[in-house]
């Protein structure tokens, strides 16, 4: 072989797996299959973030030590935080997992503690590793959503800027500079043109799949998707004429590859294990709760009138896509809510003009939008859904034209004022203007964490009050 066709290191890197945990079983295969082939010491295992994923029953049943062992077995050897690790755990869970004695850095440069100003000991912004000669440097950082992170005790700040600072410090000291971006592409193309010194970025967070790289200048920006289905795989070498490194990168399938027998193993212990944990009985039935996407039922009330009390607002309002389905007669289990509302959605109080309220109202009362597909945004459903509604009043007329079909509302026995300002309970994905998108036109959001819908819904299903209301009509149709 050549010396222009020697890869002097390997590294594979891997993106948004969101507890995939097969996949993350045959990536595991395919990491042991490189070290195999080409020797440990040429071969750099990363992950760049949202490999956990609370909607997967093993992720929720273990807080997390489920991905955390994966993770191990595999032998990855550096990791960067991403929004569903960051943002669905408090710190002392992410301080639980990470501080305990592991195999792989957890790198990331833009997050640090409130309470110190400091990173936490487990938690490093750049680091040198060393691999068949080659000094290489490894840069994190993750999606910088400040207001959510500052509930759950962080600061983040932006990322762009501290991952300059670390590539200045390390960039002399290392033949290869990467950057294990959570940032998504956009950032990551902005971060190739105004940060000099970067010879690679491994992206991840908007789950773009790159099979070819993108090359901008002397930097080169490589994805593999998301949820395992393809591992990046890099082949680095230094060009003896320029000193500087050389890429040929791809990213593989992973379907054809079989699950990596120790890490099918930790996945099916930690499956028991969850069982156990997540069949604890929140609350007894002894009438049903039906959820339905195209018309009001009481599961989506319930959840409307918890938001509603828990943001101490004039009004509750989510989407009925929320919930993958209704309750039944007999014990509810923690499993079983888990299953019907997966979401790492969190609760907020927004204060909006009426005028925007009754746009998504009216948009909730037509077929694209009660039907339409969401992706993103924390959203684990399948179709965006009605509003149900709490604290408000609606009689309308199907027959009337779209748009102008809702004929009187009332907000605590008083009319609906389209020019007036409303607290309203409700969830953080409309702030990011998904699905009705007038509610993001708010003047003000607070949100809560560590809060999730479920859990809102596991606090009404114990008020005889809530479980008694939820079945009385907010949508009243004439004609």
């Amino acid at each position: 072989m050549t010396e222009a066709m020697q890869a002097q290191v390997v590294l594979l890197h891997s993106n948004d797996i969101h507890s995939r945990l097969e996949n993350a079983a045959r990536i595991a295969a395919i990491i042991a299959d490189e070290r195999r082939v080409m020797g440990a010491h040429r071969v750099l295992a990363v992950d760049i973030g949202d490999h956990m994923d609370r909607m997967r029953m093993e992720t929720e049943g273990s807080e997390g030590r489920v991905n955390l062992a994966l993770l191990q077995e595999a032998g990855y050897e550096a990791i960067t935080l991403g929004n569903n690790e960051g943002l669905t755990y408090t710190g002392a869970a992410l301080h639980e997992l990470y501080s305990s004695p592991s195999r792989f850095a957890v790198v990331c440069a833009n997050m640090t503690l409130d309470s110190t100003g400091e990173r936490p000991d487990w938690m490093q912004p750049g680091i040198i590793l060393e691999k068949n000669g080659l000094s290489i440097g490894l840069v994190g950082a993750t999606a910088n959503f400040h207001p959510f992170y500052k509930l759950l005790g962080w600061t983040t700040t932006a990322p762009l800027e501290a991952i300059r600072e670390q590539v200045s410090l390390l960039r002399s000291r290392c033949d290869v500079m990467v950057v294990m971006s959570h940032l998504g592409l956009p950032l990551d193309r902005q971060m190739a043109e105004e940060v000099p010194g970067i010879d690679l970025i491994l992206g991840a967070h908007t789950h773009h799949l790159l099979e070819e790289p993108i090359v901008m200048g002397e930097t080169t920006i490589c994805a593999a998707g998301k949820f395992g289905d393809y591992i990046g795989r890099v082949e680095i070498r230094i060009d003896s004429a320029t000193g500087k490194p050389v890429f040929s990168a791809c990213c593989l399938p992973t379907g054809a590859y079989a699950e990596r027998p120790e890490a099918e193993a930790i996945i099916s212990a930690y499956g028991e294990e969850a069982k156990l944990r997540l069949g604890k009985v929140l609350a007894t039935l002894d009438h049903p709760l039906p959820a339905r996407v195209d018309r009001e039922s009481a599961l989506p009330n319930l959840l409307a009138a918890g938001l509603r009390r828990l943001a101490e607002a004039e009004i509750g309002l989510v989407n009925a896509g929320q919930l993958l389905g209704g309750l039944a007669i007999g014990d509810v289990s923690a499993g079983e809510l888990h299953a019907l509302c997966p979401s790492p959605i969190n609760p907020c109080r927004m204060m909006i003009a009426g005028a925007h309220l009754r746009e998504a109202l009216e948009q909730s009362l037509l077929s694209e939008f009660v039907y339409k597909p969401i992706r993103g945004f924390g959203f684990r459903g399948e179709v965006l859904g009605m509003l149900a509604v709490d604290g408000l009043s609606i009689t309308y007329d199907a027959s009337c034209p779209p748009m102008n079909r809702i004929l009187h509302m009332e907000v605590g026995g008083e009319p609906f004022q389209d020019e007036r300002v409303y607290s309203v309970g409700s969830i953080d994905m409309f702030s990011f203007r998904a699905g009705y998108e007038s509610l993001a036109n708010g003047e003000s959001y607070s949100f809560f964490l560590p809060e999730f819908i479920r859990d809102v819904i596991a606090g009404e299903l114990l008020s005889e009050s809530a479980l008694a209301c939820c079945n009385q009509p907010r949508w009243r149709p004439i004609g």
